[in-house]
């Protein structure tokens, strides 16, 4: 999430009740995940794992929990709880605002655009120009809507990421970490009915232009789709995936989180992605492996009876006495 313009570091310590450490005269542009993090951004890290991880990434103040050496250029925002820290910067910067008519007054809607009754726009969407929006859509704020998309019966864009923060050291072990981040949808695209695309945690989701999905696809917060892409029924895509331009995933395809898939990659159906594959081959099996060698593990499984009555009839009933 960018802010609306750049904030100064002790405003934000005093908001957030942290002490500020190293470049106190900077400017902060806005908050993000270590995923999608960029120079001039807040990060937040409350374990000692990722201390190393969140200090040499682009982000330029980091909210943490001890005191570390801070490294030059950047800054510390150190207090007991960063997570609640970053809350309270997405409260502020995103407050919940109720709707008030199914099409808000901040929505920008594109000429010869048609939006169906029934379809809720939230606040500060824009859409552009000669969609069509079926009815029971809702696209939610902030989100971005490219120009000749068509959007069928039931989707979502935008609802929030399924995103937690973990501690089993209290009564609640899963606390929501609030989206403030956007889904962002290219020209040409078409989404079939009844699809979910979480927005991301504080960047955004994209789809890339002449994009297509069947029903029932999920796309999962922060996953970056490329261009010219084939997604059929029931696809799932885990967050901050990677997908290429060109690739096709058929029906019940699923993808972990963090992992990329290289452009022109197919997947046969029911394959499961569990970790990144390169472009231009086919894939299927669950781990999803090169299509051609799948296939003849398959054969060679099929055989294994026959192989054991053959070996059994060679032994004989008295082998191994």
């Amino acid at each position: 999430m960018k802010f609306p313009s750049p904030v100064p570091l002790p405003w934000l310590s005093d908001l957030i009740e942290a002490r500020l450490v190293g470049d106190k005269q900077n400017m902060a542009t806005g908050i993000n995940e270590i995923h999608r993090v960029e120079q001039g951004d807040l990060v937040f890290v409350d374990h000692p794992k990722y201390y190393r991880k969140c200090l040499d990434s682009e982000a330029s103040f980091i909210i943490i929990n001890q005191e570390v050496e801070c490294p030059e250029g950047k800054a510390l925002l150190i207090c007991k709880n960063p997570f609640e820290a970053y809350l309270k910067i997405v409260r502020h910067f995103r407050p919940f605002e109720p709707a008030k008519s199914m099409i808000s007054a901040t929505a920008q809607i594109g000429e010869g655009t048609y939006i169906y009754p029934g379809a809720f726009i939230g606040h500060h969407v824009s859409i552009g120009k000669n969609c069509l929006i079926h009815p029971n859509v809702s696209i939610l704020d902030h989100c971005v809507i490219g120009n000749h998309v068509t959007i069928q019966a039931g989707t979502v864009i935008g609802s929030d990421a399924f995103y937690y923060n973990t501690k089993k050291d209290r009564p609640v072990w899963y606390k929501k970490m609030e989206s403030c981040g956007l889904v962002v949808v290219e020209d040409y695209v078409e989404i079939g009915a009844n699809c979910t695309i979480d927005r991301g945690v504080s960047n955004k989701t994209f789809i890339g232009s002449g994009t297509k999905l069947d029903n029932l696809v999920h796309i999962g917060h922060d996953t970056m789709i490329g261009k010219n892409c084939l997604l059929a029924g029931q696809v799932g895509i885990a967050g901050a995936a990677e997908i290429g331009d060109g690739v096709i995933l058929w029906g019940q395809v699923g993808v972990s989180k963090t992992l990329r898939i290289g452009d022109n990659a197919v997947l046969y159906a029911q394959s499961g992605v569990h970790a990144s594959l390169e472009g231009n081959q086919t894939y299927f099996g669950s781990p999803a492996e090169p299509a051609k060698e799948k296939m003849k593990e398959l054969v060679w499984v099929k055989r294994i009876p026959e192989i054991w009555k053959k070996i059994t009839q060679k032994e004989g009933p008295h082998s191994g006495s």
